[in-house]
């Protein structure tokens, strides 16, 4: 979906509520660890800076921690489950043919009323859900509220015993996405861009579907980076010291610094909790959405940019205002 104007500036649909999961199992890197890696470790990870991290056990399955990041969302929300007209789930790293994990998801949560169905994208997919939650909202006009998981065991996609290993982690994050929004607020527009070209650029292969990245990983995703604030700083008129809030896919460290730099966006509105909860898919994006809210940092009228990168090539952002 590509436009000369913000897609969702007019339509009343606001992120109404936000909510995480944290598997009960953290695991703590040593402050001495640093494996020094192979060629490419040191070209997308670099220094590790990823501190702790968490891995979910056999009963956290991703439609396990989806509901609960969804009642966390509902309740900051005000929306019983049978109120959800639309449950979206993004997950790459437990891709399955069937079943699908949001039709299970909704049934424990109690919202069998609602479509549910997955979406991927991969790193990408909290932007796919509602980009794709809020396009559904255009065609059912009676429908209020719609429910965006992201739900990730990013911990089974990397090699035991890498350097990879220590700087993802496993969380589920949720938003519900509601008509109702003031004007001026509510979310102004999401950009998804898909590029075959650099579909090489991170894989997972069989047998063992470790997670493979090329060492030109940081710069693709800087240049994608750079495209997409063009895109949608244009689209909506705004300039980057205008957005209160830039939550991104973390990725790693190095590609925090290419992206900061490239954008030249303050590090005090640059927010990532990647030290301390590591990579967490397409988790990264609502988790942090949900714990900023919970301290009181997401306050009414902040303007917030979710640039994020994924496997494909996809990339992809919303902008809202809370």
């Amino acid at each position: 979906m590509d436009d000369e104007t913000s897609l969702w500036r007019e339509s009343g649909l606001r992120l109404s509520g936000f909510g995480h999961y944290y598997p009960r199992l953290l695991l703590e890197n040593g402050s001495a660890e640093d494996p020094a890696g192979n060629a490419v470790d040191e070209a997308v990870i670099g220094r590790l800076d990823v501190r702790s991290r968490h891995v979910a056990d056999e009963e956290e399955t991703p439609a396990y921690m989806a509901v609960r990041a969804a009642h966390s969302a509902l309740e900051q929300a005000g929306v019983m489950p049978d109120e959800l007209d639309l449950v979206i789930v993004s997950n790459w790293t437990d891709r399955q043919f069937v079943p699908e994990w949001a039709p299970h998801t909704a049934h424990l949560l109690g919202a069998d009323r609602a479509l549910a169905f997955d979406v991927c994208g991969a790193c990408t997919g909290f932007v796919h859900g509602v980009q794709t939650a809020a396009a559904y909202f255009g065609t059912h006009t009676a429908w209020r509220h719609a429910l965006v998981v992201s739900s990730e065991r990013f911990s089974r996609r990397v090699r035991p015993g890498s350097k990879g290993e220590l700087i993802v982690g496993d969380a589920a994050g949720a938003a519900v996405l509601s008509r109702g929004a003031e004007p001026d607020a509510g979310l102004w527009d999401s950009l998804l861009i898909s590029d075959g070209s650099g579909r090489e650029t991170v894989t997972v292969h069989p047998p063992n579907g470790w997670i493979k990245s090329s060492r030109e990983l940081v710069s693709i995703a800087a240049d994608s980076h750079a495209d997409l604030a063009a895109r949608m700083l244009a689209r909506s008129g705004v300039k980057m010291d205008e957005i209160d809030w830039v939550v991104p896919h973390p990725g790693t460290g190095q590609l925090h610094t290419a992206v900061r730099e490239r954008l030249s966006i303050p590090q005090e509105r640059f927010v990532t909790n990647y030290e301390i909860r590591a990579n967490t898919g397409s988790a990264s994006v609502p988790i942090v959405l949900s714990e900023m809210a919970r301290d009181g940092r997401l306050k009414p009228g902040d303007l917030c940019y979710t640039p994020t990168v994924g496997s494909g090539w996809y990339y992809g952002g919303l902008l809202f205002r809370v």
